[in-house]
């Protein structure tokens, strides 16, 4: 079983490297898998092998990696979101949220954007900013919770 996950991960990182490449061919192709992939495979085992790239050291394949995420959480209902973990979630869009990449900040406005559309699912008007900025602070360092409350407009 081992095996096998690792032989995925490794297909994932090729398929992020050749998705980052210059090569617009090879670059087109390898998105529209990625794409497939995502569009085709329960989120959350997705998830879990996509969170393990969010922080390499390359740009683009992080940018990548955001996106891709991005769209796996679009795809997740609250109950998916909560087994994943909300404060995973958060903390991957922080991480992401001040990219040198315009591609990856977008990704992650959008992944915080639904962790909050999440959060305050079942709260009432007035006290959903309350909620967010609770939640916020206390999963994130001061500095990250501030530019996640900035990027997400509630």
């Amino acid at each position: 079983m081992n095996c096998v996950v690792l032989v995925e991960f490794q297909q994932l990182l090729q398929l992020l490297l050749k998705a980052s490449q210059d090569k617009r061919f090879v670059c087109e192709e390898a998105e529209r898998a990625l794409g497939s992939m995502v569009g085709s495979m329960t989120p959350l085992p997705l998830l879990q092998k996509l969170r393990v790239s969010v922080s390499h050291k390359n740009l683009r394949i992080k940018a990548k990696v955001a996106v891709s995420l991005s769209k796996c959480v679009s795809k997740m209902v609250n109950e998916e979101m909560e087994e994943f973990g909300m404060e995973k979630l958060i903390e991957v869009a922080a991480d992401l949220v001040n990219d040198r990449l315009p591609e990856a900040r977008d990704a992650a406005r959008s992944i915080a954007t639904s962790v909050y559309e999440a959060i305050i699912k079942d709260v009432e008007v007035e006290e959903k900013m309350e909620v967010w900025q609770s939640f916020c602070h206390s999963k994130l360092t001061p500095i990250n919770a501030i530019s996640i409350l900035k990027n997400v407009k509630a």
